[in-house]
């Protein structure tokens, strides 16, 4: 099934949850006006599946092009990993300067907490970050953890994924690349925004795309303005969803709600990765007035315009300090 957070206008704005039917139709789950309270009631998958089977045994609602499609849900947390080789050797070349992929970048997959309070929705204006000028769209997929779980094993923690949503781990590339000297971030470089959308794909209706290793063998392609950028394959990943959650699992909790991000997929799902191959800004950054669609086989399109945003708050440098003590 596919869930769709969306506002209808009617008297007055109210948000609610549907299942999207083949052609469009949406069929509001009852009483439910947030899909991460849903999500987060307990049950996982099957009881997502039985408020699904409920709705659609009711009155249809609007067609998803009569309503603001929202966020699918607000998560409690995102981790971002970092699981496409093509992608590392793209962007380290553009970062580093340096060729290859850090042999250390194999023994783990690797990622980082993004800011859960920065959600955007498919067609919602991205707001320039501010004092940035050199933004960057990454195409990923996400998955949604459905059930609690900690010091998974892979297996188990298939169980505990209940579905799956495109990413869009919008990146400003000077601000990243400055902060992370310091040897810590991202930190602003990813702080303004995350498009999630259209819709939350419910796991079992991927199972048919996955090959022998285990990997969701889902086409991707990246398009700015109308213009294909990039394309590649989910299965590229060097780790299955599974083992990215029992990684993130490890001596803590995930949770009901919890986001955790593909990476960014190679062959231009990242402009960075493409400057990094060509040796100089080509195709240029991203900047107000440019659109970007994200499409993932079997989960959806994302699309959303670059506009200014707000200007940069000025603050001091650090302070040289002569290091008194008491």
């Amino acid at each position: 099934m596919r869930f769709a957070t969306y506002s209808a206008y009617e008297q007055e704005p109210r948000t609610r949850v549907a299942v999207v039917a083949e052609d469009g139709t949406l069929y509001p789950v009852p009483d439910t006006s947030s899909l991460t309270d849903l999500i987060r009631a307990g049950g996982g998958l099957r009881s997502l599946l039985d408020a699904g089977t409920a709705a659609l045994a009711g009155p249809p609602g609007p067609q998803v092009s009569q309503v603001r499609l929202l966020p699918p849900l607000q998560p409690s947390s995102i981790r971002d990993f970092v699981a496409f080789e093509e992608h590392v050797e793209g962007v380290r070349k553009a970062v580093d300067g340096v060729a290859g992929v850090p042999e250390q970048w194999y023994a783990a997959p690797t990622f980082y907490f993004t800011n859960p309070y920065a959600v955007y929705g498919p067609g919602d204006d991205i707001p320039m970050p501010p004092g940035s000028t050199v933004l960057d769209y990454e195409l990923e997929v996400a998955a949604v953890i459905g059930r609690e779980g900690r010091d998974l094993g892979p297996e188990e923690a298939r169980e505990h994924i209940i579905g799956y949503t495109v990413f869009n781990d919008w990146s400003a590339r000077d601000l990243q690349s400055a902060e992370m000297k310091v040897g810590l971030g991202p930190c602003k470089g990813k702080d303004t925004a995350t498009t999630l959308g259209p819709y939350l794909v419910t796991a079992d209706e991927l199972e048919p795309y996955r090959d022998a290793d285990g990997m969701l063998r889902l086409a991707l392609t990246a398009e700015i303005n109308g213009e294909t950028i990039g394309k590649d394959l989910l299965s590229n990943m060097s780790w299955t969803f599974e083992e990215m959650v029992a990684y993130a699992s490890r001596g803590t909790v995930v949770r009901p709600g919890d986001i955790l991000g593909s990476g960014t997929c190679g062959n231009g799902g990242c402009l960075a990765e493409l400057w990094g191959r060509h040796g100089e800004q080509t195709p240029p950054p991203l900047g107000p007035g440019d659109t970007v669609t994200l499409t993932v086989e079997a989960v959806g399109s994302l699309t959303n315009t670059v506009v200014e945003g707000a200007a940069p708050v000025p603050l001091p440098p650090g302070r040289r300090r002569t290091r008194e003590r008491p």
